[in-house]
């Protein structure tokens, strides 16, 4: 895993020197420089000679034996060998947190608590293991789940580890990334992983807008020493790179160079002198948006511990350092930021709590100054390591991660959140459901949209929304009362599709309002009546310049004077219901037609009783032709309550 000579290199500062022998004291010494991966191998060889009765020996090289997989990010084989220190009765306190930190690391989320639980039963202040509990039981419990898609970019990825991947500008088509694969610079491999040592490459899109096959950058930038996790000024004229340099029998130091570019290629990077400590390393630079801070990762001192992440001002560096201060920083390891703008911060860690190894976490400034950190959820973080974040248009980019890889080997990683689709669609109809002609449809939110639309000529609609807003929306249309309708979407964040119907009533024909009753022989509306009523009454109070007549009518039954009383008493008792809920009495006249307009068959009215003709009038000759049972229905017809505008001026004037 190419990439740990950038995060251990801050971590323990790599020295890339080659020791042999299979003994203790050999693999110490390559330990100590950083080496892990001769280390490792040497640590295994004097593991398999020890005798079985030499137990504390071999715990105590099965522990460090462990350390070495654990910083290659070898999960699986570090919690094996870990667990085999503890079964041979090795004794150090941070055996159980380092054996927690790999089952975390791997997944095995119910056996990382136990053993988080097991060492904070010693240590039970410590932050790491608190922190590391918490992140265990929120990832076996499944929370954090987003919308996020994830892929594998297999046309950047190589067999080794290839990570930190970067736009180079606004256009978003090229992009760069630190590689491990066999194609670059040098012919040595890193003791520290058993790789090639890292450079940095580059990808660019076809006129097609299709990504092209990745190669090395052009110039003097990569050489024989480790290049890699960059970042540019907003112009594209400067890169800041990490550099770790070779120097025998010393240390590996972790540097931020810069190069220049200049006809499509890069410079020979020059060394940026962030402070005179030549004993911390400092990497993964990160320029903010506005070209005026470098944000970076240090073990300097004056950090919260591990690694922190700094800032220091490109425009004026002497005394503008800082550290962001215990909102980002733990005493973990944090790592490896990204700026998207002056108030959020994206940066990897495993310091807070998380799915295991490192993850994406999000940080954005509040009004005093401190940092909301809130981590990124799965599937864009995982158990592995996560890390190496950028992003492109939307809510879409790339990372990095070693998900799913036994050997640590980094690979890039495609992400993007996808639009929720959130619509209310409906039709505008008459009271014949028929569509309205040339009907406008205005939705008003109160985030402050505002939508207007023609409805087509089946009388549809459809409006984009978004999520947790509330709407009014108006419907009306020439010679039509209008309709309006309030609702709110839901904050979920999930596709949505909302309906409603409009339907007008004319200002020209009376119009029937459905579900008025009464009892037989009586004028007392029926309980089972308030909802229509309660409609009307909005209609009302949505057109307040119209004045109406309330008129019933009765069917043929029973003499004219009788069904003229009855019909005006029943009238009055829907006006006085209106009066009662508000409508201004000035607005409202009462009428009893009895049985002399009987109904005319509508559209609407032919579909639900067949047996009646479009345009028939059901006067008592033509019901007097009809069977018992038909004649019934159209007496049901005729027993109507209707209401028909007078006037559409009420106070205008």
């Amino acid at each position: 895993m190419k990439r740990i000579n950038y995060i251990l290199p801050i971590a323990l500062l790599l020295l890339l020197s080659s020791c042999g022998g299979a003994k203790l004291a050999t693999a110490d010494e390559q330990m100590a420089r950083g080496e892990y991966f001769e280390a490792s191998k040497t640590y295994r060889k004097v593991y398999n000679k020890l005798d079985r009765n030499q137990r504390q020996l071999r715990g105590e090289v099965a522990f460090k034996m462990a350390e070495c997989h654990r910083l290659l990010r070898q999960n699986a084989r570090a919690s094996a060998a870990y667990a085999n220190a503890r079964r041979f009765g090795y004794e150090d306190t941070v055996l159980n947190l380092r054996l927690a930190q790999t089952l975390h690391a791997e997944g095995k989320y119910s056996q990382a608590v136990t053993a988080y639980e097991e060492y904070l039963q010693m240590k039970p202040d410590d932050v790491k293991a608190l922190n590391g509990l918490a992140g265990a039981k929120m990832a076996a419990e499944k929370k954090l789940a987003t919308r996020y898609i994830v892929r594998n970019a297999k046309l950047f990825n190589s067999r080794r580890s290839d990570y930190s991947p970067m736009y180079f500008d606004n256009s978003y088509d090229r992009l760069y990334f630190t590689t491990t694969n066999e194609k670059v610079n040098g012919t040595h491999r890193s003791e520290i992983n058993g790789m090639k040592k890292a450079d940095i490459w580059t990808v660019t899109k076809n006129e097609r807008g299709q990504w092209k096959r990745p190669e090395p950058v052009e110039g003097e930038l990569n050489s024989e020493n480790e290049e890699g996790i960059i970042s540019f000024t907003p112009d594209g004229s400067t890169m800041y790179l990490t550099r770790a340099r070779r120097e025998p029998n010393a240390n590996t130091g972790v540097e931020i160079y810069t190069s220049q570019r200049s006809d499509a290629q890069w410079s020979k990077p020059v060394k940026f002198e962030i402070t005179h400590d030549t004993i911390s390393s400092y990497g993964h630079p990160a320029v903010s948006p506005d070209g005026n801070w470098l944000y970076f990762t240090s073990d300097m001192p004056g950090g919260s511990g591990g690694k922190d992440i700094w800032r220091i001002n490109l425009k004026e560096r002497a005394g503008s350092l800082e550290n962001l201060g215990e909102w980002i920083n733990t005493p973990g390891d944090e790592m490896f930021p990204f700026v998207r703008s002056d108030s959020v911060l994206y940066f990897a860690s495993d310091g807070h709590p998380g799915y295991g190894g490192l993850d994406i976490f999000k940080a954005v400034m509040t009004k005093s100054g401190g940092w909301n950190v809130s981590n990124m959820g799965s599937p864009l973080n995982s158990a592995a390591d996560d890390f190496g974040i950028t992003f492109g248009e939307g809510e879409a980019g790339y990372f990095s991660s070693n998900r799913g890889d036994a050997k640590g080997y980094d690979h890039i990683y495609s992400f993007e959140l996808p639009e929720i689709k959130v619509t209310i669609s409906g039709w505008v109809l008459d009271r014949d459901e028929e569509p309205v002609p040339n009907a406008v449809i205005r939705i008003v939110g109160n985030d402050g949209s505002n939508q207007k639309q023609i409805a087509k000529p089946d009388g549809s609609f459809s409006f984009p929304l978004d999520r947790g807003v509330s709407y009014v929306m108006l419907a009306g249309a020439k010679g039509y009362l209008n309709a309006k309708q309030e609702f709110t979407s839901d904050i979920a964040e999930e596709d949505a599709a909302y309906d409603v119907d409009f339907i007008l009533s004319s200002i020209t024909k009376p119009v029937v309002i459905d579900n008025i009753f009464y009892d037989f022989d009586k004028t007392t509306l029926r309980p089972e009546s308030k909802t229509a009523l309660d409609e009307m009454a909005q209609v009302l109070r949505d057109n307040p310049n119209v004045t109406i007549e309330m008129a019933s009518h009765t069917d043929r039954h029973g003499t004219d004077e009788y069904n003229i009383n009855l019909s005006s008493r029943r009238a009055k008792s829907v006006i006085d219901y209106l009066i009662s809920v508000g409508i201004d009495p000035r607005r409202l006249q009462s009428q009893g037609y009895g049985e002399s307009r009987p109904k005319t068959i509508t559209k609407k009215l032919a579909r639900e009783f067949p047996q009646f003709p479009e345009g028939q009038v059901l006067d008592e000759e033509y019901i007097n032709t009809l069977s018992p049972e038909d004649q019934d229905a159209a007496d049901q017809i005729n027993r109507r309550t209707e209401f028909q505008v007078l006037s559409i001026d009420y106070q205008m004037f």
